[in-house]
């Protein structure tokens, strides 16, 4: 398939780059860390990332909820996702697992949206006001994890409208099953392209 981006209209979207997820002794990452490390995940991240900015792409960043006290505890509702990151305070706000690992630290002019509570980079959040405001249609997709944000992000931005691209080998899952699921299974139906690192460096910096 060939690739072409227009890069007037293309961001890069990095998901979730907090070091809870992709540092070691982050709270997250040891469940991670035998996909993360199998697909090489965080440099493909950071090739990805550079290249975007070498090329001059718009960059953005949707970044989960960061836990505060009192987030959840008189919530009526509350989805187990949310649960999960109540009971391990994951990405606690003033925390070093709640802050951008360092190589990802958005540069002056790149936007970081709202959080999002749940699992969407849309919901909730000003992400598409941004995007639109930018004059973006393509997005390409990296970060954390394939089978919850990156999936819904990518579903969400296709009932938008946007056209999308995911790096499979820039995402990482809790197990290979759960990567195949998302990558293989779900994302096709949403994504117009799914790639490797290798191709959409390629493609964005030719």
């Amino acid at each position: 398939m060939s690739l072409t981006y227009n890069k007037d209209i293309t961001a890069l979207l990095v998901i979730d780059p907090y070091n809870d997820f992709i540092s070691e002794g982050g709270k997250i990452w040891d469940r991670i860390k035998a996909v993360a490390e199998a697909n090489q995940c965080v440099p493909n991240m950071l090739r990805t990332l550079n290249a975007a900015r070498q090329a001059k792409l718009r960059v953005f960043y949707a970044m989960h909820r960061r836990y505060r006290p009192g987030d959840y505890e008189n919530w009526k509702y509350i989805a187990p996702i949310q649960k999960g990151a109540w009971t391990r305070k994951t990405f606690e706000y003033g925390t070093w697992g709640g802050e951008f690992r360092s190589e990802f630290q958005p540069k002056p002019d790149e936007i970081v949206v709202a959080e999002h509570w749940c699992s969407s980079g849309f919901a909730n959040t000003d992400l598409d006001l941004q995007l639109k405001r930018c004059g973006i249609h393509q997005l390409i997709v990296i970060g954390l994890i394939a089978h919850t944000c990156i999936e819904a992000t990518v579903r969400f931005a296709a009932e938008l409208g946007y056209e999308v691209t995911v790096v499979r080998d820039a995402t990482a899952d809790y197990t290979d099953e759960m990567m195949h699921a998302a990558l293989d299974i779900n994302l096709p139906n949403y994504a117009n392209a799914i790639v490797t690192t290798t191709e959409i460096v390629d493609a964005i910096t030719r």
